[in-house]
């Protein structure tokens, strides 16, 4: 267990120093808006993604700097501490799970056996807090996994699985419009955008809650949203969750994702087609097919508990009657660290994901810094760790908020900035959703641009960033993206570099600092997020949920308390 004794004094002395900080001179709003430059994210960016920093990885020495460099920076701005009890800490218990990359996957069937090789041919690990994790069971092809009763449909029919493993597909499934073949349903599933339902989390919720012994999910790219090397740099390796008493209970013994060429081998084995029962999958009929294979699994896994960072500043806000309201600013500072290697690195430095939304979060805060006056309603700006462990730290600071979230107005997120120069546009992931909508259009106006959606939403990007956490608990949140239209650029060219940043750099060595990218379209949304915050930190009104949003229920729950 590596262990940071060292800690409370130096946040001590931060938080002691703080006092003696000088805050600098005072700025209108233009003159602060004018504050977030390319410049200054680009020192940021390159600090927190150099190789110094191995990639930020929890419990890390790279967390260590990234702590301290965050502290530093709010400390310099004149920010106060963001925890109560005077520090700018928040500590996230973590347990941390590391299963021996010699694991072999085996599968019998009809006299015939399978051996998966770790890594290349599957990925698999346990949340269970043991030193060995053992899977000797069925094998049984659930389509999706999904029971979700609004529209109708349920996987699984009654079938017992406990003590199975579960064989599932990802994303939603893809109902065909009834009267357009062609087209999905928009009114199952949400057509191509991902519902809570096609991720992974739940897919292994679900398995969990069923009392299943284990959950394999088949990788497709494009479904994914990922190709599998992603899945091999995310899941291999070090794991981390929350600490909590009743873990070894309430999770699968074993979970894991198989590559798609391996499943159609697996469902060979067996006498039968994957991409028959596919399509099978696509209905309210389909029913649970035991697959008459059996597999086997040992994981043996090294233990540790650690505590991790979330680091968090506040601006006192203005007004007497407001200032125990609060706009929250967050950005994950965390990335994968040092994992397997690729073309000859082995550090992941996460420079777009996510040292940029870590910068932006860093300059938004400095402009805040030097406001006058201050918004009516005060201002913490969060930057939690383990995002890339299952939006950890954000979840930790939902469930144990170090402020009510009754009295959380609204939550901001950063997870990616746009490096490539200014749009005509601008992305909100899971647009329609809530009010801030309407802050998000009106500042875009005045910027001479226009809020487009998600304009890839099978790729579930809403539930996959630090925003979920708060919404899950009922707060409104903001999530944005960069547009897509380019100024300067041919049609479709913002496309194709996001599909050759997901392809060739995202989760791999490859997210580097480049000093030849065009941070004038970051700057730009980043002013656009600082407006956006701004006014809802001055408005009478709060934020609300859209009627029909899952969210609302909660929150309206929340406010009434």
């Amino acid at each position: 267990m590596r262990r940071f004794s060292r800690w409370p004094v130096f946040v001590l002395f931060l938080s002691s120093a703080f006092a003696c900080q000088q805050s600098g001179p005072r700025a209108s709003l233009q003159e602060v808006l004018d504050r977030i430059t390319a410049e200054g994210l680009a020192a940021h960016i390159r600090r927190l993604a150099s190789d110094e920093f191995e990639g930020r990885a929890p419990a890390s020495r790279g967390e260590e700097l990234t702590v301290r460099y965050l502290i530093e920076q709010f400390q310099q701005f004149g920010l106060r501490p963001g925890n109560p009890d005077g520090t700018y800490i928040q500590k996230v218990p973590l347990v941390g799970i590391t299963a021996d990359p010699s694991a072999s996957l085996v599968i019998t069937a009809n006299g015939k056996r399978m051996v998966l090789r770790y890594g290349e041919d599957f990925v698999a690990w346990t949340r269970r807090v043991v030193e060995t994790s053992s899977v000797e069971a069925d094998l049984i092809f659930v389509g999706y996994g999904v029971q979700a009763p609004e529209f109708q449909w349920d996987d699984f029919k009654g079938t017992d699985v406990r003590g199975k493993v579960l064989v599932v597909l990802i994303n939603d499934p893809p109902v065909p419009d009834p009267k357009d073949p062609s087209r999905l349903d928009e009114r199952v599933f949400g057509g191509r955008a991902m519902t809570y339902y096609g991720r992974w989390t739940y897919k292994f919720e679900k398995a969990a809650e069923l009392g299943a012994a284990g959950a394999l999910i088949i990788h497709e790219t494009e479904p994914a949203g990922y190709p599998w090397a992603v899945v091999r740099g995310s899941w291999t390796g070090e794991q981390f969750d929350l600490v909590a008493p009743d873990r070894n209970m309430s999770k699968c013994a074993v979970e894991g994702w198989i590559t798609y060429e391996h499943a159609k081998a697996l469902f060979a084995l067996v006498g039968k087609e994957l991409e028959v029962l596919k399509k099978a999958a696509v209905s309210r009929d389909f029913r649970p097919v035991p697959l008459g294979a059996r597999m086997t699994l040992t994981l043996r896994n090294t233990l540790r508990t650690i505590e991790s960072r979330n680091v968090i500043a506040r601006l006192e806000g203005s007004d007497p009657k407001l200032k125990e309201e609060y706009v929250i600013y967050v950005a994950h500072w965390d990335h994968l660290g040092i994992g397997p290697e690729v073309n000859g690195d082995r550090i992941y430095n996460g420079a777009v994901d996510n040292a940029s939304g870590t910068a932006g979060l860093l300059e938004i805060a400095r402009a805040y810094a030097r406001l006058l006056p201050p918004p009516r309603r005060s201002i913490l700006f969060l930057a939690v760790t383990a995002e890339e462990k299952g939006l950890l730290g954000s979840r930790y600071y939902a469930e144990n908020p170090l402020y009510p979230l009754e009295r959380t107005v609204a939550v901001i997120n950063m997870d990616g900035l746009n490096v490539y120069g200014r749009t005509r546009d601008i992305t909100v992931i899971g647009l329609g959703n809530s009010t801030l909508d309407e802050h998000v259009r009106a500042v875009a106006a005045e910027q001479g641009r226009v809020v487009r959606p998600d304009p890839e939403p099978e790729k579930g990007f809403f539930y996959r960033s630090d925003h979920f956490s708060f919404a899950k608990q009922g707060v409104p949140a903001l999530d944005t993206d960069s547009g897509i239209e380019y100024i300067g650029k041919p049609e479709g060219w913002g496309l194709e570099v996001r599909r050759r940043y997901t392809a060739e750099r995202y989760h791999k060595p490859q997210d580097e600092f480049d000093p030849s990218w065009d941070l004038s379209g970051a700057v730009e949304d980043l002013r656009l997020l600082f407006l956006v915050g701004h006014r809802v930190a001055n408005d009478d009104r709060w934020p609300e949920w859209y009627p029909g949003t899952e969210f609302k229920a909660k929150r309206d729950a929340m406010l009434k308390r």
